[in-house]
């Protein structure tokens, strides 16, 4: 299994291989230069090693900084899977993991910061010392420099009354680490998959103070606290030769005696890292503003049980692919707000859909101001679709479609999709038959989906295809009152949860005798399995296609692929 990640990911592992070895590369050189170099070799006498952890973690950050948003930029993206469309499918979809790669680049953000930040509270903390000490040692007279005026300072710190707060919140560098340290604390913390699923306007404001954080980073360096020995200094006065007379200054000395050395501010480099990708930014921005300001035709609005809510709109231009994602807005709840929704109409349809289900204030209100219309529609607008269409569906002979809860909404799109191909006898489609699983907790959810389940249903017998599709819902929670239900009803054709022909099984799938019975069924097909659903269930499905697949090139064999949505 090892290797055939390696062969579908190749491109995130070298991706991943080549950031990896960037940051290595950076942080080693960096250190090792700071560490060494003669120019910094009266820095070092008062911070010690410290300044190199200080120096090669600002490197990284600066690195990750210019990454961070290259991502997120969706449009760019999209360009790009649009350029490469001649490229294999594995390459374009491999773009789809820009989330991962830009929660990796955060994460490496919070870790170098903390490097950053205790690396120079040693250096405060040393500064301080040396400022105070009145041994005469190198480090004291380095400190007492600034006494003999004309900028020759390198110690920041000239008086002894100060503290690591008051550095902190009256310097540049100190007040602008602290605003960069808070907003990245925000930022990583209310982006937990938790915070996101139920209160997704704390995530989308906090996330926009990435603008503080780099407003913060440009200006970071600016007052150039951290010096070194300029290079006419150098020249004149190298600290091998000059360093032993700083400390004997009172000695009478004649002829070889050493001037003081000089020192120089290391220049502010943030905004060469960061100032690409920030005009990149930019432009993303306003493209996503001009595409939103395109007229969208809400043409009809359905409302399901469980408080769910469908939209079908048309807008001029509009192309879609199964398996894709648009940002919805609405102007009347929130002028900044947009959020992410899996479209749930085929692409052979006229229109395309959401289907909306009540989790947070946003939807709560955007449910409500729909329902409360009763003659003029509030105004929604568009940006996408985004992500790479889920087409490796339609390249098997058998699929086996898992969806678990949410995660069932792609597959909306698919089976539509999949039926209007089967009717319209598409020479693309290769499949035969469809094995769809739908693993929920609750009845509620499964009213909209269930509609059209029960459509398709309806569809595929009165043409005589009533096999084409087999389907099995599995009601992972399940109370009394449902159970006593189901007693007394065991006899009916229909299903007493859904309605559908297909009995609703109560409990999780037994994958063992279910991929058995399918192998049995198919003995000589290649079945493509495709997962919308959590981690867990992946792992357990990826062992089920391992176990099942014949060693034999012409049995049976089974693929599984996990579709990021």
């Amino acid at each position: 299994t090892m290797g055939n990640w390696l062969v579908n990911h190749w491109f995130s592992a070298a991706v991943l291989a080549a950031w990896l070895g960037i940051n290595i590369f950076l942080f080693t050189y960096y250190f090792l230069f700071f560490d060494r170099d003669e120019r910094y070799f009266y820095t070092r006498a008062i911070l010690g090693s410290a300044l190199a952890w200080a120096r090669a973690s600002a490197k990284c950050l600066n690195f990750n900084s210019m990454l961070i948003l290259l991502p997120v930029c969706r449009n760019l993206l999209s360009f790009l899977r649009g350029t490469c469309s001649c490229c294999r499918r594995t390459l374009r979809k491999q773009l789809d993991h820009n989330l991962t790669f830009h929660k990796l680049v955060a994460y490496a953000l919070a870790l170098f910061t903390a490097v950053h930040t205790i690396a120079h509270l040693f250096n405060l903390e040393r500064y301080n010392h040396s400022q105070q000490a009145t041994d005469g040692s190198l480090p004291a007279v380095l400190s007492k420099l600034h006494l003999q005026g004309g900028g020759k300072w390198l110690n920041p710190i000239h008086s002894n009354q100060t503290t690591v707060e008051y550095v902190a919140f009256t310097t540049i560098p100190g007040l602008t680490g602290v605003i960069i340290t808070l907003a990245l604390i925000l930022m990583v913390t209310s982006s937990t998959e938790f915070i996101r699923r139920n209160y997704f306007e704390v995530f989308w404001y906090t996330h926009h103070l990435f603008l503080i954080y780099f407003a913060g980073l440009v200006i970071h360096g600016i007052a150039g606290l951290v010096r070194g020995q300029t290079e006419e200094s150098m020249e004149e006065v190298h600290p091998y030769r000059c360093a032993q007379y700083l400390t004997r200054k009172d000695e009478d000395c004649s002829h070889n005696c050493c001037k003081d050395p000089e020192f120089g501010s290391i220049p502010a480099e943030s905004w060469k890292w960061v100032l690409a990708p920030l005009i990149l930014y930019t432009f993303e921005r306003i493209l996503r503003v001009w595409r939103a300001r395109q007229k969208v035709v809400v043409t009809k609005v359905v409302m399901h049980p469980a408080r769910v809510l469908e939209l079908q709109m048309q807008k001029k231009g509009f192309r879609m692919e199964v398996g894709q994602y648009i940002f919805v807005n609405c102007p009347a709840i929130s002028l900044l707000e947009w959020h992410p929704f899996t479209l749930t109409s085929a692409p052979e349809e006229d229109f395309f859909s959401i289907h909306i289900r009540a989790a947070g204030d946003w939807t709560e209100r955007l449910i409500d101001t729909f329902q409360q219309q009763k003659t003029e529609m509030p105004r929604i607008e568009v940006d996408g679709p985004f992500g790479t269409a889920s087409e490796d569906v339609f390249q098997y002979e058998v699929a086996m479609l898992v969806g678990a809860g949410i995660g069932v909404t792609p597959f909306a799109s698919i089976l539509k999709s999949i039926w209007y191909k089967f009717q319209q006898a598409d020479q693309t489609l290769k499949t035969k038959k469809i094995y769809f699983y739908w693993l929920c907790r609750d009845t509620g959810a499964f009213a909209w989906f269930n509609d059209l389940l029960a459509s398709l249903e309806q569809k595929m017998v009165e043409s005589g295809k009533a096999d084409f599709l087999t389907y099995r819902l599995f009601l992972t929670g399940w109370d009394t009152s449902i159970a006593n239900n189901v007693a007394l009803r065991f006899d009916t054709a229909m299903d007493t949860v859904t309605g559908l022909r297909h009995k609703t099984i109560f409990g999780r799938p037994m994958w063992n005798s279910e991929f058995a019975a399918v192998a049995a069924a198919h003995p000589r097909s290649v079945v493509g399995v495709f997962l919308c659903g959590p981690g867990a269930l992946a792992k357990s499905l990826q062992k089920s296609c391992h176990q099942h697949s014949s060693l034999d090139p012409r049995k049976v064999k089974f693929y599984f692929n996990k579709e990021n949505f």
